[in-house]
């Protein structure tokens, strides 16, 4: 169950959905959530980032776009393993333990949704990826948008 419980949490991160009030209210979510982001240097926020990258990458109308082989995909989800089960079964044993007896899957779910948050706050940071997420702007149709401050 556990297992099945990690891999929606990590489903969960990629999608951003909201979950259930009780978990996101909760205290012992709060200290999984502070545990697992404290738990985490740079190096592995920016991995976690990767594989949800990897992981929409493999979306049938968005692959073409992306050069993302198998091996590194394999590669990306073995590191995965290895950080999920570090920060659930070793860093955050406890918390995990308590939010999981209380909440669930919604817990681990919602915990690492806030993980995903912070790596992804992070890379959105970077000049390179400010810079193209406004490139847009310059289609805007001013004229359109200004009539919805009239």
């Amino acid at each position: 169950m556990m297992k099945k419980s990690v891999t929606l949490g990590l489903i969960t991160l990629m999608s951003m959905n909201a979950l259930p009030a009780f978990a996101q209210e909760s205290n012992s979510v709060g200290k999984l959530q502070s545990c697992l982001t404290d738990s985490m240097n740079g190096r592995e926020r920016k991995e976690l980032a990767k594989w949800v990258f990897f992981a929409m990458a493999s979306h049938y109308e968005i692959k073409s776009y992306a050069n993302v082989t198998a091996g590194d995909k394999d590669q990306s989800s073995q590191y995965m393993g290895k950080l999920v089960t570090r920060l659930l079964a070793q860093d955050c044993y406890e918390q995990t333990k308590l939010a999981y007896s209380e909440y669930g899957p919604a817990a681990i779910q919602q915990a690492f949704s806030v993980v995903g948050e912070v790596a992804f706050s992070e890379l959105m940071g970077d000049q390179n990826v400010q810079s193209y997420m406004g490139a847009f702007e310059k289609y805007l149709d001013q004229e359109k948008l200004h009539t919805l401050s009239e």
